[in-house]
C-alpha cells in the first residue's frame, strides 16, 4: 500500500532514521523539523498520515492535531513523545489523533500503525465523498428567540438573491453557520462554499490563499495553486473577520467584486470568477474607516444587505436547546451513551453572561462532559466563572467587556495564547496586539 507520509520532529537524527525506515516501505516521505514548516508542507503537498513529535520548538503537537484535522479532515495523525504523558495522550486523542506512541518503547509498532492509519484515511475519504446534506441549510440554525428568528428571516430572503451579505455581531454568534445556510438556500448550493478567516494569515499568505499563485511566484511556491476566489466560481466565498484584512489586499478584493476579474500571484493573465460574496466581522467597520484601517469604498460594496446576529445573552431562551444540541454532539464524539443532566445544570448555565456567545457555550459543554462523574452533568462539572452573575455596576463599555472576556479565556486555557486565539476566533497576532493594548500578560 502506497502512502504519503509527513514526519515532524526537531531531533534530526530520529527524523532521518524514521524517514529511512518508512521510505523502505515504499512510502513517499517528507520531513519537517518545526510546526511552521510542517504547515507549509501540508499546503504544498498531499499527505495521508502525519507522524509528529509532541514537543516542537515552535508548537505543541497536541494542539497541532486540532489545527491539521480542521483543515485536512481526511488526514490521520500519530503523535510521538519521549515523555509518555497520559494527559497529553488523552488530549491528543480528543483532538483527533489516530494514536499515540512513546519513543523508544514503541518503535516496532510504527510501521503496522501507519498501515492501519492509511486504512482509516481511505475510509475517511470515502465518507467525505458520501457526505449528505442533512446538517446543511437553515436547519442548523438553532433557536426560537425573536431576535434570532428576525435574523433568520432576513437570511432566508436574501438567500434567494445574489446580493452581497455582511454579517455583523460579536465573536461566537454563529456567523459562519448563517453564511453556510444562505449558500444552501441559494441557487448556488450545487457549487462550492469556500470560507477563510482573514485574521488567520499574514498578508502574503492571505493573498495566495485568495487569489492563488503560479509556480515560482515566491520562495516555496513549488507548484501552481488555485486560490479560493477561483474555487468559489459558481458558488459562494465567505470572508470571515473581513475587518482584519490588510488594507493593501482590500483594493484587490474591491476590484474582484466590481469586475469579477483577478490575477494569480506571479501571473499576468487575467482570470474570471463568478461568485457570491458573504463577509463577516465583529468590528465596527465605520470606526475602522475613521481610523484608516478599512476602505470606505469597499465597505459600501460589502454593505449591500447587513444582518446583525444577536449575542447569546440577548437570546437566553435559546440556551437550553443549544446546550442539549451540544450535549448530543459531544456525547457521540466521546462515545458516551447514558448522560444524565441534573436540573441545576441548565439553571447554572443561565447565570453566566456568555461574552463568548455560542462558541463559549460549546466549549463549556465539551469541558463539562469530560469532567463529569458517573455520567451525570451537574454544576460541579461547569467552569467556575459560569456561576458568576454580572454586576450591574460593572463597566459596560466594549473595551472593558473585551478585556474581561480575554482574561477569562486566558484563564480557561491556563495561559495558552494559541488556544485562546482559537477560542476567541481571532488571529494570534491580533491577540498579542490586544494583550499589549489592555496591558495584559
Amino acid at each position: 500500500m502506497s502512502g504519503n507520509i509527513l514526519i515532524i520532529d526537531d531531533e534530526i537524527k530520529l527524523l532521518k532514521l524514521l524517514g529511512m525506515i518508512l521510505s523502505q516501505e515504499d512510502f513517499n516521505v517528507k520531513e519537517a523539523s518545526t510546526a511552521r514548516s510542517a504547515m507549509t508542507m501540508l499546503e504544498q503537498y498531499e499527505f495521508d498520515v502525519v507522524l509528529s513529535d509532541v514537543r516542537l520548538p515552535d508548537g505543541f503537537g497536541v494542539e497541532l492535531v486540532k489545527s491539521i484535522k480542521t483543515k485536512y479532515p481526511h488526514l490521520e495523525i500519530i503523535l510521538m513523545t519521549a515523555f509518555g504523558n497520559i494527559t497529553d495522550a488523552v488530549q491528543a486523542m480528543k483532538n483527533g489523533a489516530y494514536d499515540y506512541l512513546v519513543k523508544g518503547d514503541d518503535n516496532d509498532k510504527i510501521i503496522p500503525l501507519v498501515y492501519k492509519a492509511l486504512d482509516k484515511v481511505k475510509d475517511n475519504k470515502s465518507k467525505i465523498i458520501q457526505k449528505t446534506d442533512n446538517q446543511k441549510g437553515f436547519g442548523q440554525v438553532i433557536g426560537t428567540s425573536p431576535l434570532l428568528l428576525q435574523a433568520k428571516k432576513l437570511a432566508e430572503k436574501v438567500a434567494l438573491t445574489d446580493a452581497t451579505v455582511l454579517l455583523t455581531g460579536e465573536t461566537g454568534t454563529g456567523k459562519e453557520v448563517f453564511a453556510n445556510a444562505i449558500h444552501e438556500g441559494s441557487d448556488r448550493k450545487k457549487n462550492n462554499f469556500v470560507a477563510i478567516n482573514c485574521s488567520a494569515f499574514s498578508k502574503e499568505i492571505l493573498e495566495s490563499e485568495l487569489f492563488g499563485h503560479k509556480q515560482g511566484a515566491f520562495t516555496g511556491a513549488i507548484k501552481d495553486k488555485k486560490g479560493l476566489v477561483e474555487e468559489a466560481n459558481g458558488g459562494t466565498l465567505f470572508l470571515d473577520e473581513i475587518g482584519e484584512m490588510p488594507i493593501e489586499l482590500q483594493a484587490k478584493l474591491l476590484r474582484v467584486l466590481e469586475t469579477h476579474e483577478f490575477m494569480k500571484m506571479g501571473e499576468t493573465k487575467v482570470s474570471k470568477s463568478d461568485f457570491r460574496l458573504i463577509a463577516a466581522t465583529n468590528r465596527n467597520l465605520e470606526d475602522e474607516i475613521r481610523q484608516g484601517n478599512f476602505r470606505e469604498d469597499l465597505y459600501f460594496r460589502l454593505n449591500v444587505f447587513e444582518i446583525t446576529l444577536p449575542p447569546l445573552r440577548e437570546r437566553k431562551e435559546d440556551l437550553k436547546v443549544l446546550a442539549k444540541s451540544f450535549i448530543d454532539i459531544f456525547s457521540h464524539k466521546l462515545h458516551l451513551t447514558s448522560v444524565k443532566v441534573s436540573p441545576d445544570y441548565y439553571k447554572t448555565l443561565e447565570k453566566n453572561d456568555w461574552k463568548g456567545n455560542i462558541r463559549e457555550l460549546r466549549n463549556t459543554i465539551e469541558r463539562s462532559l469530560i469532567l463529569m462523574n458517573d455520567d451525570i452533568l451537574d454544576t460541579e462539572s461547569l467552569p467556575h466563572y459560569s456561576e458568576k452573575v454580572t454586576n450591574d455596576k460593572d463597566s459596560l463599555s466594549i473595551r472593558s467587556l473585551e478585556k474581561e472576556h480575554i482574561q477569562k479565556v486566558l484563564h480557561y486555557t491556563k495561559g495558552n495564547k494559541a488556544e485562546a486565539a482559537r477560542l476567541l476566533e481571532i488571529g494570534i497576532a491580533t491577540l498579542y496586539r490586544k494583550l499589549e493594548e489592555y496591558g495584559l500578560r
